[in-house]
């Protein structure tokens, strides 16, 4: 089944390249099906590259998904003002709506206090709005220990050097249909100064670890119900996403290593290859399937609210 988009959305041609079916607007009018109702918060600065790389995976299911996009705080300098009028939502145009899933990306903010964010207030909002208008929230990144802050009070802790590269992980909750059908050992990209540590979420009754990283530390953390869900690295990232970082930083003159277990043999002069490009298809799929299309009610105007 299709995702729908806006017509224009730049994200359409490279979703259709990747033979990614993708259902435009128009279409979507004629079809008697009720899609899930996807709500994007996306926080990164570079809007389209996010979009194109959530939508892929979004999209890669069989299920009907149909995404909105919503950003916070003023346009950014990255994207251009007409995309982000053409494309983007306000907090306040959907505050009155439901969806059946929202992802809240990362933010290159980490080694901001919270509260010295910007939008920190209206980000403060979406989420306490999060757990009466949205079945199930995927917090990625910044956006999982934003929220693990915010819900939880579970504090973000510095490292002492960028956790940078693509890391080795095995699903420590075997029980959990969040990572069904994942091999033993996957892999994940991590891009990121901070973490969250293990001894202050096992403290909230509510929360379990579900996949860990002897290099990366806790990777997935789920609620009970999976109603909140959270990732710290980046599964959704192109094959060249930590190289065009790398050569970013390098090029400013900052402090960066190579990515830890990308280049082939380390050699920044070859050509990196994908290796959790699966993993991360499977985990999308699983979050849609098991905790968004078999749990959320089929009136999306009845979303229970989540009790803490």
């Amino acid at each position: 089944m299709p995702i729908k988009i806006a017509n224009e959305l730049p994200a359409r041609k490279t979703l259709e390249s990747e033979n990614i079916f993708v259902m435009d607007e128009t279409r979507a009018t004629t079809q008697d099906i009720r899609p899930l109702r996807i709500l994007i918060l996306n926080l990164m600065p570079t809007k389209i590259t996010t979009e194109t790389q959530l939508a892929r995976l979004l999209g890669n299911t069989p299920l009907q998904i149909e995404v909105e996009l919503m950003a916070v705080g003023r346009i950014p300098r990255h994207t251009a003002r007409e995309h982000m009028l053409a494309f983007y939502k306000s907090f306040d145009d959907v505050k009155e709506d439901y969806f059946d899933g929202m992802v809240i990306t990362g933010a290159p903010v980490e080694t901001m206090e919270f509260e010295e964010v910007e939008y920190w207030p209206e980000l403060c909002r979406i989420m306490e709005w999060s757990t009466s208008h949205v079945y199930s929230t995927f917090h990625i990144c910044w956006g999982a220990q934003a929220a693990l802050y915010y819900h939880y009070g579970i504090p973000k802790q510095q490292l002492p050097e960028k956790l940078f590269g693509v890391f080795h992980h095995r699903v420590t909750h075997k029980g959990s249909i969040l990572f069904r059908g994942f091999d033993d050992v996957f892999m994940v990209p991590h891009s990121r100064h901070t973490t969250v540590r293990k001894e202050d979420i096992l403290k909230v009754p509510s929360l379990k670890i579900l996949a860990e990283s002897e290099e990366a530390g806790v990777y997935a953390i789920s609620t009970n119900e999976g109603r909140r869900i959270f990732i710290t690295g980046h599964s959704e990232y192109d094959t060249d996403t930590l190289a065009q970082e790398y050569w970013r930083d390098k090029e400013a003159g900052l402090a960066i290593r190579v990515p830890e277990n990308y280049f082939p043999q380390d050699d920044d002069s070859k050509e990196p290859h994908s290796n959790w490009r699966s993993s991360a298809n499977l985990l999308y799929s699983n979050w849609l399937n098991y905790f968004v299309y078999q749990s959320t009610p089929y009136d999306i105007n009845t979303v229970p609210k989540i009790e803490e």
